[in-house]
């Protein structure tokens, strides 16, 4: 049994790694800003911030291990510096704190967008050159990559780093809507159009054991792709189509990175000028329109990373969002 270090234990990926991790056997020390009732009868809670290198050093004291899963997902441009100061600062300040209080291994989560994202539909690999052309014009995406590149600097100190980079996060348990906001409006109907782009997507328990196995025999200095699915978004509105009897958009919006831009920013300014909620971001038009398709042989053959059926993510993703009430539970399959 080994003692581990969590940051982000409250939200999505972290929560699902912590059931992991007990599940193993293994002793969880959850660091948060504030008392997790729903954690204190699981884990053992430090309160602090991984923006404070003396809690983070406390917390870590007797740990052999640190996974960093806390951060911040915006799609908004004006919350570029907080998602610098969280992703890249709080890194750095973790990291070099955990190396002090005697940590020798760390597994950060990370993303495939840092490398498995382009204008045209290829499937790219861990080793494919950062896309800097498009994460230069995605805050969130930008400071992750900087935040990974943080970590790994940290590798010559006597740390042992492992990256892990999955993609579209879904599956059950996102309850603060971080990952799962587009089934949501999916769901609620609320998108109009079919993107030109494709995307993938992976089930965050799947991502979780991954990351203990990344932790017990991840490659230091590698990052590990993980996805479950790579899918034109046509053909991700048809499956979700089928599961929950709502019925897909039909009608195409024209590919290109451009087009996308531009139709965004012009629904944008006519939302504001009839002082409604704008319809679009952006950022969210121009992601869409990109192609996320990613290999993940290599978490298979190190970590042995075996993904769950799509169609179960998927399946899951919907039954609970419609459990919670987070979405309307009685669906007209004929609308």
């Amino acid at each position: 049994m080994s003692r581990y270090l969590v940051t982000g234990a409250t939200g999505f990926l972290g929560g699902h790694l912590v059931t992991t991790l007990l599940a193993a056997g293994h002793e969880v020390v959850a660091i948060c800003r504030a008392p997790a009732p729903a954690l204190a009868d699981r884990a053992t809670i430090a309160l602090g911030d991984v923006l404070d290198g003396g809690s983070v050093r406390a917390a870590a004291a007797g740990c052999d291990g640190l996974f960093h899963c806390a951060g911040l997902v915006s799609r908004r441009p004006e919350d570029a510096e907080i998602l610098h100061r969280v992703h890249v600062h709080g890194t750095e300040v973790t990291l070099d704190a955990a190396l002090d209080a005697g940590v020798r291994r760390v597994v950060v989560a990370s993303t495939s967008g840092v490398v498995a994202v382009s204008r045209a539909p290829v499937v790219l690999a861990e080793d494919a050159p950062a896309p800097l052309d498009l994460v230069s014009r995605w805050p969130y995406y930008r400071s992750k990559l900087f935040a990974e590149r943080a970590a790994f600097e940290r590798g010559g100190r006597g740390l042992e780093v492992v990256a892990v980079n999955p993609t579209l996060l879904l599956g059950p348990g996102d309850v603060r809507g971080s990952s799962t906001d587009d089934v949501v409006r999916f769901l609620d109907r609320k998108v109009p159009f079919v993107p030109a782009g494709g995307l993938s997507f992976v089930d965050a328990r799947d991502v979780a054991t991954s990351m203990l196995a990344a932790m017990e025999r991840g490659k230091p200095g590698r990052r590990y792709l993980l996805g479950a699915a790579n899918l034109t978004v046509a053909a991700f509105f048809g499956r979700l189509e089928r599961i929950s009897g709502v019925a897909a958009p039909r009608v195409p919006t024209p590919g290109g990175l451009s087009f996308a831009s531009f139709g965004a920013d012009l629904l944008d300014r006519t939302a504001r000028r009839l002082r409604a909620e704008p319809p679009a971001l952006r950022i969210t038009a121009e992601m869409a329109a990109c192609f996320w398709y990613l290999d993940a042989s290599r978490a298979k053959a190190d970590l042995g990373f075996a993904p769950r059926d799509p169609m179960v993510t998927l399946s899951d993703t919907v039954a609970d969002l419609r459990g919670r009430g987070v979405v309307w539970p009685d669906v007209d399959a004929r609308a």
